[in-house]
């Protein structure tokens, strides 16, 4: 205990947290700044954005230029920020086919470092999921590989080591403080793991519905027995949406939805006339709009608990 309040103060008055120089574009044309003169580095996501910014703090300018509005997942960067990527000192991915445009352009593969390499193998497939769309990224599925891998707080442990092992390469002078802030963010993590390892057993006991299919790594780490829709948070549910989720529960007793995001109000109320109550785990896969990642990630933490007491 007292380690972990030490490196967390460290990391406090390290200041490594603070946001990234580089905000997020309002749509598909991201207006990317001049270098610094720092080791760029360039991420996937936005959980890789708040890990490396921890972990190097001033030492490196940490670039996510995903704009706000998309699901990095599904972005299709333009021509100026594929040239971003590919002219960055380190490109942090974070596998499991979340990228999907990294597919079909040219990356400089010394640069690019798979964060989730150390359990690819352990990666969870999905068949037959439904085509969807939602916000400006356009039609998608989630069949595949399920790429939400940090929702399961002990791979974004891994993760984020892999982080720290890729700045101590990039920057070898800061090597001191990249792995006390490592072991930090790590700590974190972990106790957040604990966490939700205790509440398994009660979650055990509950058939849980989710808003959308992201929460694979959840369930298997925490043992959820979860079924989901394709509903998003702002989006009220419709008969067809009604339906899709009456059928669920016709042989899924569900007391519970999990939602990505703060639903509206009658999204509430029509779930709710069903016997569900609604409770929210933000994947936090893009910057939030208020607080970080671990604000965000304790937020959901403490929801689980309240609502599984």
């Amino acid at each position: 205990m007292k380690l972990r309040f030490f490196l967390s103060s460290l990391l406090v008055l390290l200041g490594a947290c603070k946001p990234s120089s580089t905000e997020p574009g309002d749509g598909k044309s991201v207006a990317v700044p001049a270098r610094s003169g720092k080791p760029q580095v360039l991420v996937a996501n936005y959980p890789l954005q708040y890990f490396a910014q921890c972990i190097a703090g001033d030492a490196v300018e940490v670039r996510f230029l995903a704009p706000k509005d998309d699901d990095p997942a599904f972005w299709q960067p333009d021509d100026a920020a594929i040239t971003a990527f590919q002219n960055a000192d380190l490109i942090l991915m974070n596998g499991a086919t979340y990228s999907k445009w990294a597919d079909k352009v040219t990356l400089p593969e010394s640069k690019v470092v798979d964060t989730s390499a150390a359990f690819a193998n352990t990666f969870i497939e999905i068949n037959d999921a439904t085509t969807h769309s939602h916000g400006p990224g356009g039609a998608h599925s989630h069949s595949g590989t399920a790429f939400t891998t940090w929702v399961d707080f002990n791979q974004a442990a891994m993760q984020a080591q892999a982080v720290g092992e890729a700045l101590t390469k990039l920057v070898p002078d800061a090597k001191d403080v990249i792995a006390k802030n490592t072991e930090a963010l790590k700590d974190e993590l972990e106790s957040l793991d604990d966490r939700m390892s205790a509440l398994s057993r009660r979650l055990v006991q509950h058939p849980l519905v989710a808003s959308h299919p992201v929460y694979h790594y959840l369930a298997r780490r925490y043992g959820l027995n979860l079924k989901s829709v394709l509903w998003e948070p702002e989006t009220v549910p419709d008969d067809n949406a009604m339906n899709d989720l009456k059928s669920i529960l016709a042989g899924h007793r569900a007391r519970w939805m999990i939602w990505e995001g703060e639903p509206a109000k009658e999204s509430v109320e029509k779930i709710a006339a069903l016997g569900l109550k609604s409770v929210v785990f933000d994947p936090c896969g893009n910057v939030p709009d208020s607080g970080d990642f671990m604000t965000v990630m304790k937020a959901n933490v403490e929801a689980m608990e309240k609502a599984f007491q």
